[in-house]
């Protein structure tokens, strides 16, 4: 898959996205769109509509026009690129199908969104039944919404929308806010080592619901120790670090330590600090010095569930 698959899908039903309209879900529902993991499906398993889909399918068009769906991002910013999955879809997948976004303040509704002034990010495009199509976007624009369009009927499983986040800070003024959410613009830039699971996950919303929705290593056999590096989603002073080793029952660090920097400046925000398993840990800190990256160190390996660092605009 291409680069840019390694950037967060905001569309991600788990990063608070939400398919809010469709012009037709007769066979299998719009919410499978932007569920989390890899399509499933079962032979021979009917239901009232058919056979059972892990996807969204739309019944056979008899009149002119072409189907859609409008997903509203659960994280706004800059589309990098789009996957159209047809997995399982095999004699009843679109043979074309685009993209379109928009951007629109506020909480519009299905019908503001229709009458809103949306661009193209994906021309229409050839499809293949029961595959990935991975599609670079090169718009630089900030978006809300997009709209996944399919010619002129048919099945889709699944549509990621990997970019960088861009939220609207200014709601933050004069309060403070995690600095390191992902949805806050927060993102693990360097990790040295992420054999079992992704270090992003430590800064998704909400709680780990097992290992694998948190960040963890291979077990070390050398000198050092693992670590991962987070950008802020903008310069600011840290006064709470939030470190969680929820469901790292026999694999949680023994200790944590958390340096900061601002440019080539360091500042020292957590020594080396024990942590016990299966559990979250909050800890004041005390400097006042502004920061645009912190450098997370685990002692010597193991995994963590979430990172949180609460402080304020600088």
């Amino acid at each position: 898959m291409p680069r840019f698959t390694a950037l967060p899908d905001l569309a991600l039903r788990t990063l608070g996205g939400s398919v809010v309209a469709a012009s037709d879900e007769s066979f299998a529902e719009k919410e499978s769109l932007i569920r989390p993991g890899r399509p499933g499906f079962q032979a021979e398993t009917f239901g009232n509509k058919g056979q059972v889909y892990d996807g969204w399918e739309t019944r056979r068009r008899r009149e002119p026009g072409h189907d859609w769906a409008i997903v509203r991002l659960g994280l706004p910013g800059v589309v990098r690129g789009v996957v159209i999955d047809t997995a399982w879809f095999k004699g009843n997948y679109p043979p074309h199908a685009s993209v379109e976004a928009v951007a629109v303040d506020g909480y519009p509704s299905p019908a503001e969104l229709a009458e809103a002034a949306w661009a193209e990010i994906v021309p229409r495009s050839d499809l293949k039944g029961d595959a990935e199509h991975a599609f670079e976007v090169t718009d630089e624009s900030r978006y809300t919404h997009v709209r996944l369009n399919m010619y002129p009927d048919g099945g889709i499983a699944r549509l990621r929308v990997h970019g960088e986040v861009r939220p609207d800070l200014s709601l933050y003024d004069g309060l403070s806010l995690d600095l390191a959410a992902l949805a806050n613009g927060g993102r693990v830039i360097a990790c040295s080592n992420e054999f079992y699971s992704a270090p992003d996950n430590v800064l998704a919303p909400g709680l780990a619901r097992h290992q694998a929705e948190g960040w963890e290593t291979a077990r070390r056999r050398e000198e050092g120790n693992e670590w991962l590096v987070i950008r802020l989603a903008a310069r600011g002073i840290i006064r709470l670090a939030e470190i969680d080793t929820t469901n790292l029952l026999f694999n949680a660090p023994g200790w944590v330590s958390l340096t900061g920097y601002d440019g080539e400046r360091e500042v020292g925000l957590l020594a080396r600090t024990r942590l016990q398993p299966d559990t979250p840990h909050r800890f004041r800190l005390e400097g006042d010095e502004p920061v645009t990256r912190v450098r997370v160190d685990i002692y010597p390996d193991g995994g963590l569930a979430r990172v949180r660092l609460h402080g304020n605009l600088a």
